[in-house]
C-alpha cells in the first residue's frame, strides 16, 4: 500500500511538473510574441520621429527665428528678433475687426470679413500671411521695416485668392 501511494505521488507530482512546463512556455511565448511586436513598433516610431525632425528642421528653414543671418540684422541694430516677430505678428493680427476688414488684406470679402488667419516670418525683410472670408481665402506676400520707433512699415507686394470649390 505504501508503494502504491509513493507511485501516485510519483505520477502526481510528474503531471503536476510537465502541467506547469507547458503553462509557462505558453506564458513566456506569449510574452516573447509581445515584446517582438513592442520592439517593431518602436523602430516604427523611431523612423517617425526622425522623418518627423527632419520634417520640423525644413519647415523652420524660412524662419526668422531659425534664420542667423536675419536675427544677426536686427540685433546689429539694437532690436530683438523675437520682439520683432511678435511685433509684426500682433500687428497683423490686430487688424482683424468684426465689421470690417482686416486693412492689410488687399480683397473686400465676399462672403464676409477678410481676416489674417496665420503669419509666417520668413526672414529680416519678408513675411507671408494667409487670409480668408471664410469661403474664399488667399495669400499675400509682404516686405517690411522696422521704423526708429520699432513699429513695423508692412507693404503688400504680392496676393492671390484662390478660387472657389465648387
Amino acid at each position: 500500500m505504501r508503494k502504491n501511494i509513493l507511485l501516485y505521488l510519483f505520477i502526481f507530482s510528474l503531471l503536476f511538473t510537465i502541467f506547469i512546463y507547458v503553462n509557462d512556455k505558453k506564458i513566456l511565448d506569449s510574452r516573447d510574441a509581445d515584446i517582438q511586436d513592442l520592439k517593431a513598433q518602436v523602430e516604427r516610431l523611431e523612423m517617425e520621429t526622425d522623418s518627423l525632425a527632419e520634417l520640423n528642421e525644413n519647415a523652420g528653414y524660412f524662419s526668422l527665428l531659425e534664420n542667423e543671418d536675419a536675427m544677426s540684422y536686427f540685433e546689429n541694430n539694437g532690436i530683438e528678433a523675437a520682439v520683432v516677430s511678435e511685433t509684426i505678428e500682433n500687428e497683423l493680427i490686430s487688424q482683424n475687426k468684426i465689421d470690417t476688414d482686416n486693412s492689410y488684406v488687399p480683397f473686400d470679402g465676399m462672403e464676409g470679413n477678410m481676416h489674417i488667419n496665420k503669419v509666417k516670418i520668413l526672414n529680416h525683410k519678408w513675411v507671408i500671411a494667409d487670409f480668408t472670408d471664410g469661403t474664399y481665402w488667399g495669400e499675400v506676400f509682404f516686405t517690411y521695416f522696422i521704423d526708429e520707433e520699432g513699429k513695423p512699415e508692412l507693404i503688400a507686394e504680392k496676393s492671390f485668392l484662390y478660387p472657389a470649390a465648387n
